[in-house]
C-alpha cells in the first residue's frame, strides 16, 4: 500500500510540473542585441546591452516576459575612425534620436505568444522607447539554452524622427530609413 501511495504521489508531482510556468532569468552577460540602421547609400550597426530580463514559459508557450534595455550602452561597431564613431554614437544618444539622458532605458513586455512549433513562436509585446509604447509582433526561435529574434522597429512611432522621409520632404539622399533592426540572442540560465 505504501508503494502504491508513493508511486501515485510521484506521478502526481511529476505531472504537475507541466501545469506551472517555468521562470527563466536571462543571462545579460552572454546575451546580445545587435542593431542595424540603414540610410540611402549606407548603413550603421552596433550593440546595445540588456540590463535585465525574465521569460516565463508554460506548456511550450511563452506566457510572459519582461526586458530592460540599457540605452546608455549603445555603441557603433562599423566606424573605425574614433572621431566619427564618437560623433555618431553621441548623435544617436541625443534628443534627435533616442534621448538617452532623459530615457536611459527601453522596455519590452511580452503580452501574448503562440505555442512553439518546430522551435518557433509568434510573440507580441509592448515596446517602450522614449516614453512611448507601441505593440510589436515578431518571431521567437527557441534553441537549447537560448532564444533568438529579428525584430524590425519603426522608429517614427516612438518619436524618433530625425532624417525621416515620413516627416521631412526635402531630405533627398540624407534620408534615414524609419525601420531599424534588432538581432537578439537571449541566453537563459
Amino acid at each position: 500500500m505504501k508503494t502504491t501511495s508513493y508511486l501515485f504521489a510521484l506521478v502526481l508531482t511529476l505531472s504537475s510540473f507541466g501545469l506551472f510556468a517555468q521562470t527563466q532569468k536571462v543571462n545579460t552577460e552572454k546575451s546580445t542585441i545587435n542593431w542595424l540602421g540603414k540610410k540611402i547609400g549606407g548603413q550603421h550597426e552596433g550593440l546595445i546591452k540588456l540590463k535585465n530580463g525574465v521569460l516565463e514559459e508554460k506548456n511550450g508557450k511563452i506566457v510572459s516576459g519582461s526586458f530592460v534595455i540599457d540605452m546608455t550602452s549603445l555603441t557603433n561597431t562599423d566606424l573605425q575612425d574614433e572621431g566619427y564613431n564618437k560623433k555618431l554614437v553621441g548623435h544617436l544618444k541625443s534628443d534627435d534620436f533616442f534621448g538617452v539622458e532623459k530615457f536611459p532605458t527601453a522596455t519590452l513586455n511580452i503580452t501574448k505568444a503562440t505555442k512553439f512549433s518546430n522551435g518557433k513562436a509568434s510573440v507580441t509585446g509592448n515596446l517602450t522607447i522614449k516614453g512611448k509604447t507601441e505593440s510589436i509582433t515578431f518571431d521567437f526561435v527557441k534553441n537549447i539554452n537560448h532564444y533568438t529574434a529579428k525584430i524590425e522597429i519603426d522608429r517614427s512611432k516612438f518619436n524618433v524622427r530625425y532624417g525621416s522621409a515620413s516627416f521631412f520632404d526635402s531630405l533627398g539622399d540624407k534620408a534615414i530609413n524609419d525601420i531599424f533592426t534588432l538581432d537578439v540572442k537571449l541566453v537563459v540560465n
